[in-house]
């Protein structure tokens, strides 16, 4: 099971990431634990400064704008 954090203030970036990531974990048959981060000091304690940002598995992967669907996939193989 992947651990993925989406650290956002709850935009529609953000969301749309979060239904990204849904969708391709769902297609391609992966278990997620989805959490939102929507604290500041916790997103900025990631090192994140423009948001969305994505952590998977401890690690961020992504900072600034909506991922891709292919990074996504990447990310979940």
């Amino acid at each position: 099971m992947k651990d993925i954090k989406v650290l956002g203030s709850g935009c529609a970036n953000c969301k749309t990431t979060i239904a990204l990531i849904e969708q391709v974990a769902q297609e391609k048959r992966v278990e997620i634990k989805m959490d939102k981060v929507q604290d500041m000091q916790a997103i900025i304690g990631y090192g994140v400064m423009s948001t969305p940002g994505v952590v998977v598995d401890g690690k961020v992967v992504h900072a600034g704008g909506v991922p891709s669907r292919d990074k996504i996939a990447q990310w979940l193989a």
